[in-house]
């Protein structure tokens, strides 16, 4: 039991801790580079394709269009290309009013899925960079500019913006410490095998990345996995930036991290192979530690939780106080759910923060087994 208890221990502590140092050895030992932007000539921008992907967004595709208009980049080697995935309001009549200032629409014959939407609008790209970004995000006039030049390091496959929050007020919300952790974490990543998933509301790719698309893993994951496939790193950009503002409805953030772990949990039935580090080598490291881990870490807390009072009867001492460190912690995490003053504190915050992920991840990982994929894709209201 008490062998049953440390491994369970270090299964619970692996992909949040450990694994950030182990990481940063192996960057270390490895001598990984943290990626740089290369500024080139304005003769030598590639052609980009910003693909939108729109399904009844009648309401709030007008600000979409207009924000990529604004984007400075070459006309006559930019294209807007909105894939709409069967949209059944006025998106598409909205859209095709844009066509003399160069925009585009592609849609899908069927309701599939966001990355059956995007499939349809890179079969009609050739060459150069594709960009992907969702309706909800906003870009810097000279966010896709920045993400090309990172293109100049032919060592690069995809590049990666960092999201960032914008309050009812408008003003840019400042990031928390969770937040700064995944920064942190995608940074080591990038230095090291490349990330195992891009922000999938603003994120770049080359075209020949784009060639080979599941419809029914998400686009973060598609790009990532091809990047590996085909020898190239998918990077994040700290330099470049998506804005987008908080849902509409804040209680259901829980159903959206719902909806993004079973995704991904589908990405990886679809795709076992990644998992194989003969082949993947430090890659399959990164899925296996920041993904299959951590999704692992409720149902290793649970049992940890659930075995500890039996190694306290057995053995006392270390395990007595590990059992009244859990009460406190998950004591902690339900007072702050109903009380709003306390969860101001900021440490009292992060363990309550990190108690309802791991129950999301928990109902996920439950309704998973259960059968239960996400394929066809609805924007969450903002």
């Amino acid at each position: 039991m008490t062998i049953l208890f440390w491994t369970l221990l270090l299964l619970s502590i692996f992909s949040y801790f450990l694994y950030p140092l182990v990481l940063t050895t192996l960057v270390r030992i490895n001598e990984g580079g943290h990626y740089k932007r290369v500024d080139g000539e304005e003769s030598d921008l590639p052609p980009v394709t910003l693909i939108v992907t729109a399904h009844n967004e009648e309401k709030r595709i007008t600000d979409k269009l207009a924000n990529s208009l604004e984007i400075d980049y070459p006309k006559d080697k930019f294209t807007v290309l909105i894939a709409s995935d069967c949209s059944t309001d006025e998106t598409d009549n909205i859209v095709e009013s844009y066509a003399e200032q160069g925009v585009r629409l592609v849609r899908a014959t069927e309701r599939l899925g966001k990355e059956n939407a995007q499939l349809h609008a890179i079969k009609t790209v050739e060459e150069g960079i594709i960009v992907f970004s969702d309706v909800a995000t906003r870009i810097d006039e000279d966010g896709i500019r920045k993400l090309v030049a990172y293109f100049n390091d032919p060592a690069i496959g995809a590049i990666s913006s960092e999201d960032r929050f914008i309050s009812k007020n408008g003003e840019v919300a400042g990031e928390g410490a969770y937040v700064k952790y995944e920064m942190w974490l995608r940074k080591q990543e990038s230095a090291l095998a490349g990330l195992v998933g891009l922000s999938g509301s603003f994120f770049a790719a080359r075209a020949e990345v784009c060639k080979e698309w599941d419809i029914h893993s998400p686009s973060d994951f598609n790009t990532a996995l091809n990047c590996a496939r085909q020898g190239y790193k998918a990077v994040t950009a700290p330099d470049v930036l998506g804005y987008y503002t908080d849902l509409a409805d804040p209680s259901k953030e829980y159903a959206r991290k719902i909806r993004t772990v079973i995704r991904g949990m589908t990405a990886l039935e679809r795709h076992p192979e990644v998992l194989n580090p003969s082949r993947f080598g430090l890659f399959s490291f990164q899925v296996w530690s920041h993904k299959l881990l951590r999704w692992s870490v409720p149902w290793t807390l649970l049992l940890l939780f659930l075995i500890t009072p039996f190694c306290m009867m057995q053995e006392g001492g270390i395990y007595t106080l590990a059992y009244i460190a859990q009460v406190i912690f998950y004591g902690l995490a339900a007072a702050a759910h109903w009380s709003e003053k306390l969860r101001s504190n900021s440490g009292v915050k992060i363990i309550y923060f990190f108690v309802q992920v791991n129950i999301a991840l928990l109902d996920a990982g439950i309704q998973f087994m259960s059968g239960k994929r996400m394929t066809v894709w609805q924007p969450s209201a903002r």
